[in-house]
């Protein structure tokens, strides 16, 4: 018998919208998630503690552990902790990136499903099967799977600092350029493309691409997490990170190994890339609309705009495709010189109108 369909890991709880966090409790007693009621809360030692105050006294049979600080061995010290304090149902990330990616892993560490509760939306990790965590040698990303729920409460988004709701807005809108790359692959090298799971990078890219909106409008706003929601289920679907990561991530890389000390947030670096990555491809009309709507949410185009030179630029595109050996874009189709990308950057600076 043929296989009809197929199982697609997606979280059984995706509460997006204001006023979420009221009905948190409510939320975890899930009997799919915690049946016993027994949790293990992995919070920032900031907003986390502000909202352990808050919710403390609803969840009488929560531990809550801090220490979370997204690091590779502060997510196996989570995780030993979690271990030791005794028989849990689930474990719950509250708070940003590093504590949701370090609760991604410790969780996994321990055979624990992980309630991702985002205090921002700087990128689509609060949905991915990956957790990405410094380490000796940088930064490493290890696969870990899905959150079994997600809950983003929008009043508590909005008291986030706007950049990191911005750099979520240049993470997802460069997925048009990642879903591109891996559609050049396939022609170029016979690489698989999964329909699915460039379908719904795709889609969100463009519902963010395209929304009128600003970041205080909750339409907006619940469009980019829902989008982030996708972005990170499309790897799960692929089993991979194709339909999230191009040159415009390769990019990006580029910039944190080579200027560790400047590296502008990763959705900004991510966004610049996506729009010179398709500039890059010859789709012009497109890194144009990319780049007037990264312009609109006060988002970088322009490597200026980063912290970054002319100079700083050409070397990271030039070292990029080291960043993902064997990952094939538009910088390995092109395998550009150094004279090609100072001429490829000075036509897409004049192209979006620098």
């Amino acid at each position: 018998m043929p296989v009809l369909t197929r199982l697609i890991p997606s979280p059984v709880v995706v509460d997006i919208r204001s006023g979420a966090l009221e009905d948190l409790g409510t939320i975890l007693s899930d009997q799919r998630i915690a049946p016993t009621g027994r949790l293990a809360f992995a919070i920032s030692g900031g907003s986390g503690l502000a909202l352990r105050e808050r919710f403390a006294p609803a969840l009488p049979d929560a531990d809550w552990f801090t220490g979370a600080d997204g690091t590779i061995d502060g997510a196996v010290k989570l995780a030993d902790s979690i271990k030791k304090g005794g028989r849990y149902d689930a474990v719950v990330a509250l708070g940003g990136g590093k504590i949701v990616d370090c609760a991604k892993y410790a969780a996994a560490r321990v055979g624990l499903p992980l309630v991702a509760v985002a205090t921002n939306l700087a990128n689509d990790g609060l949905c991915s099967p990956v957790a990405t965590l410094d380490n000796d040698a940088g930064r490493g990303s290890y696969g870990v799977p899905n959150p079994i729920g997600i809950v983003i409460d929008l009043d508590v988004i909005r008291e986030a600092p706007p950049e990191f709701i911005r750099a979520g807005i240049g993470d997802v809108i460069c997925k048009i350029s990642a879903v591109a790359d891996w559609e050049l692959s396939q022609r170029e090298t016979g690489e698989k493309v999964d329909g699915l799971a460039a379908a719904m990078a795709r889609q969100a890219a463009e519902a963010v691409l395209r929304h009128p909106g600003s970041i205080r409008d909750d339409a907006f706003l619940t469009t980019l997490a829902e989008a982030l929601v996708l972005c990170g289920m499309s790897m799960s679907v692929a089993g991979d990170s194709r339909p999230a990561s191009g040159a415009c991530h390769e990019i990006s890389h580029a910039f944190d190994l080579l200027f560790p000390k400047r590296n502008a947030p990763h959705g900004d670096q991510c966004g610049f890339g996506g729009a010179f990555a398709t500039f890059l491809r010859g789709d012009i009309a497109t890194a144009q609309h990319m780049a007037e709507t990264l312009r609109r949410h006060q988002l970088p185009v322009l490597p200026g705009e980063m912290g970054f030179s002319d100079a700083d630029l050409h070397e990271a595109v030039a070292f990029a495709p080291q960043t993902r050996p064997g990952r094939y874009t538009i910088l390995e189709h092109l395998d550009l010189s150094a004279d090609q990308i100072r001429d490829a950057y000075a036509d897409y600076a004049k192209a979006i109108g620098s």
